[in-house]
């Protein structure tokens, strides 16, 4: 969809690096630190970044979709704002003057927020999401949202609302999803730092397929209140999904999650969240498992090949490495129970009538998707009885973070897909190494740390022959979620980081 097509009255009227960059010429692939560092220190005023972003939106957006939604009247004021406030001597804070964009699954205030949904095209919200108003307290300026699919319910990223976003890297395949918009924007430049959000791998998949970073928190220490689904005014988080930045380096996701963890409103006036420091301070101290082999979810040769480079890399750093260590529970046993899980999560906002029409599809075992059918309409009894089995794989979990700091695993069995809209879903395949796979296979290595509440680090880990990039996943334990974010960026010193797609 055009960039045009997008705007409309209610748009319009309602390692950190230690040196600022030398100028202002590039200044679209400054990461959010150094930008904040350049206003600051007036390389550069917030309303000449953000003219600059808003330029490069226009020119370089409309093939790629990732943009949907754009303000960008409110947006100068806030920048022309936050310019006099520097004058004055007062800072708004880490993200002072620094412009960016938001997932649309994310309410912002005065400014339509959709998930996709065309019932709720013309939603204007009247207050923000918890982690959007964190961001802006930050002194973060918000000028536009990124597209989704409809409920950010998918692996890829298109909707009736807005059509379909491409992945820069190429324009026939899918950026990802659910934050896809959000990982194409941030790998062409349009945005220096994203919200996104995870269930199923909602940050992971689009961070690896677009080639950019993205940490998924521990489950609890960011605050989603306000995001869509559920229904505008939920007060409930959703089992298993979480709220994290999205970015193109790891500096600027150690910076996002300093600005969006903390007690929710809830539990503020009486706990305080202190994450613990990184278990070393030297790559070499690190003891490291490597997973990546499963006969029920094999991911394609041309991945592999760049995950086991990376662990190459991080065991030539003098890291300990280890193929073999895992936790004691199969993958598959995870996985089933994630499904499960997942199935009673998604379907929080759906009718009764609904339910009983899966519960019915559900008892047709050859129907395709009945099992799923059968997971979103799953008594509490049975829930519960999968909540049980959650909980003691990740003490299982925890008694393996006793010996080792990090696993690094699969985001995705394959490079970013070719576009596929085709009904049902779960009729979907995917390519790997020649061979058809289920679609739903795209869900569950990240599913396998996701169930468990761990934190998970994203980094790109170079191309495959494709030429699309490769993201590799660095879980921990649980609540450590700053020894993955270093083992991340110390690891991605040694790889190639983030590289632009061409032409962009």
């Amino acid at each position: 969809m055009p960039l045009a097509a997008s705007l409309c009255p209610m748009d319009d009227n309602s390692s950190r690096s230690a040196q600022p960059p030398s100028s202002a010429g590039k200044a679209f692939r400054w990461s959010a630190e150094q930008t904040a560092r350049a206003i600051r220190g007036n390389v550069i005023s917030s309303r000449d970044y953000l003219e600059l972003l808003l330029d490069r939106v226009e020119r370089l957006n409309p093939p790629l979709n990732a943009v949907v939604t754009v303000d960008a009247e409110r947006a100068r004021r806030e920048a022309d704002a936050a310019d006099r406030a520097l004058a004055e001597g007062r800072a708004l804070g880490p993200l002072h003057g620094v412009a960016m964009t938001i997932k649309d699954s994310f309410q912002t205030v005065g400014m339509r927020t959709t998930s996709g949904a065309p019932e709720l095209g013309g939603h204007v919200p009247e207050v923000d999401a918890a982690p959007v108003a964190r961001l802006r307290a930050a002194g973060a300026v918000i000028f536009g949202k990124t597209n989704l699919p409809i409920y950010a319910g998918d692996t890829q990223s298109y909707n009736a609302v807005f059509g379909q976003t491409n992945n820069p890297w190429n324009l026939e395949r899918t950026p990802g999803g659910s934050s896809g918009g959000a990982a194409a924007a941030l790998a062409a430049g349009l945005t220096p730092l994203e919200l996104g959000s995870d269930i199923g791998g909602s940050i992971r998949g689009p961070a690896s397929t677009c080639g950019v970073f993205g940490h998924k928190p521990s489950y609890g220490i960011v605050p989603a209140l306000g995001q869509i689904p559920g229904p505008p005014g939920t007060l409930t988080q959703a089992d298993i999904a979480v709220a994290g930045p999205m970015a193109r380096s790891v500096g600027d996701l150690e910076l996002g999650l300093d600005i969006l963890a903390g007690p929710d409103d809830w539990h503020a006036p009486g706990y305080r969240l202190d994450l613990p420091p990184p278990r070393h301070g030297n790559i070499a101290d690190y003891r490291v498992a490597v997973w990546l082999e499963e006969t029920s979810c094999p991911i394609d040769d041309a991945v592999r090949e760049r995950l086991e480079a990376a662990a190459d890399e991080l065991e030539s750093a003098g890291a300990t490495v280890d193929r073999e260590a895992r936790p004691d529970f199969t993958f598959d046993y995870a996985t089933r129970v994630f499904g499960q899980l997942l199935g009673a999560a998604m379907c929080g906002g759906f009718s009764h009538q609904e339910i009983e029409d899966l519960a019915e599809r559900g008892m047709r075992e050859d129907e395709e998707g009945a099992l799923a059918a059968r997971w979103a309409s799953q008594r509490h009894r049975a829930w519960l009885s999968a909540n049980e089995r959650r909980l003691q794989m990740r003490r299982k979990w925890h008694d393996f973070f006793k010996e080792w700091d990090a696993v690094l695993l699969p985001c995705l069995p394959t490079t970013a897909i070719p576009h596929d809209h085709s009904k049902p879903m779960g009729a979907r395949r995917i390519t790997v190494n020649g061979e058809q796979r289920p679609y739903g296979e795209q869900t569950l290595w990240v599913g396998l740390t996701g169930v468990a509440c761990l934190p998970a680090t994203v980094i790109p880990a170079g191309a495959a022959p494709d030429g699309l990039p490769v993201g590799l996943q660095i879980a921990g334990p649980f609540l450590e979620d700053r020894t993955t974010l270093d083992l991340a960026r110390r690891l991605s010193e040694r790889l190639d980081g983030f590289v632009p797609p061409p032409g962009h």
